[in-house]
């Protein structure tokens, strides 16, 4: 069995932040060999309580420190972890690190080599500033929610925080480049700019774009008839022909090409939605695979892992899906610890920093940790 890919065994990650987008870009850091502390405050990150699901998934492999930032007493443990960190992650409203004693001028006084990452709604700078908001808001204000994901459907939202986990990859990206360049780097992430950017990427800065330039009336979502939804996933010819196989009554001149499909979009995809309702998903499943037709099941990640793909690539460790890429022929990354409870590691974290039994004592007698 080849040994997992820990490219950032040694590098060492101190995460201040919460709910979903920091702690999905720690996550990362984490699963390639990271030692990641993650600091709590006393009542914990209150991503425990509102997706509990997700907190589980995207804190494996960290130590957690339950830390009252508030407490004067804190300053000093924070500066010995900030003093042995390379990294350092914020998701807080622009100026509460500051006021929490924890901003970039004043841990860079410990650190000069530190690489520090602020993630916010809308950035550091700018009248929206401080303007609250969620993923939800970032992606609507951001463009991406203006256009549909299916050619008769309205714009709809997704299972998936795009903005919340599109930051935190970016999070991660530009760590790793700050990293790289060995200097030290102040970085400023914006949650609405990562959703603007992914919107702009896929369509375009141009305010008359085609709604549906993006979108093809073979390439979508549709029932079958057991109530299962599959997707077709048709856009080249030969896809197309090869379907015809198994819908002779789609062959027709007007769906004959490309451009004449989508000019009759709609009547193809009511067209397509009668037709698939005709068959079971799994008549379609062996129909479609027998004719080399890209096609697959609308399920859910729990049933997704039992696939025997996924099993083949070993793409789950200890309950978790793992970091999803494949290097020098082993899995990249690996889940080599569960998610920890709230202050779990705090003693161990301290003696790690040089505090003795007597002031650990004292810092828990203070509350200062938990």
């Amino acid at each position: 069995m080849a040994e997992p890919w820990l490219p950032l065994d040694g590098v060492r990650v101190v995460d201040f932040s919460m709910f979903v987008p920091g702690p999905f870009a720690s996550s990362i850091l984490a699963d390639l060999g990271a030692d990641v502390i993650k600091v709590e405050p006393p009542r914990g990150d209150p991503g425990r309580g509102y997706v509990p699901v997700q907190f589980e998934t995207e804190n494996r492999n960290k130590r957690s420190i339950a830390l009252d930032l508030k407490h004067p007493d804190s300053a000093a443990v924070v500066e010995k972890l900030v003093a042995r960190a390379d990294v350092v992650l914020e998701g807080f409203r622009p100026g509460v690190a500051k006021r929490l004693g924890i901003d970039y001028d004043t841990l860079a006084q410990h650190n000069g080599r530190l690489v520090y990452c602020s993630i916010s709604g809308y950035g550091q700078t700018g009248p929206w500033r401080e303007r609250p908001g969620h993923d939800v808001n970032y992606v609507a204000a951001a463009g991406a929610l203006a256009f549909p994901g299916q050619w008769l459907k309205q714009p709809a939202r997704s299972s998936l925080p795009i903005a919340d986990m599109a930051g935190g990859s970016f999070a991660a990206i530009a760590i790793l480049a700050a990293l790289r360049e060995g200097k030290g780097a102040y970085l400023d992430l914006s949650l609405f700019e990562a959703a603007f950017f992914l919107g702009a990427m896929r369509h375009s800065l141009d305010p008359k774009v085609d709604a549906r330039a993006h979108l093809f009336p073979v390439n979508d979502i549709f029932e079958t008839a057991d109530g299962k939804r599959l997707t077709l996933g048709i856009l080249e010819e030969h896809f197309w022909e090869n379907f015809t196989q198994l819908a002779p009554d789609l062959a027709q001149e007007r769906f004959s090409t490309d451009a004449k499909r989508r000019a009759n979009g709609d009547e193809l995809s009511r067209e397509l939605e009668r037709v698939l309702k005709a068959k079971t998903a799994a008549e379609w499943l062996r129909l479609c695979d027998e004719r080399d037709v890209p096609v697959d099941l609308c399920v859910t990640p729990g049933e997704a892992v039992k696939h025997p793909q996924l099993v083949e690539r070993k793409a789950t460790e200890r309950g978790h899906a793992k970091f999803p890429v494949w290097a020098n022929g082993g899995r990249g990354g690996s889940v080599r610890k569960g998610t920890p409870g709230l202050g779990e590691h705090t003693r161990e974290i301290l003696v790690e920093l040089g505090f003795d039994d007597a002031e650990i004592a004292e810092l828990r007698k203070k509350q200062a940790v938990i």
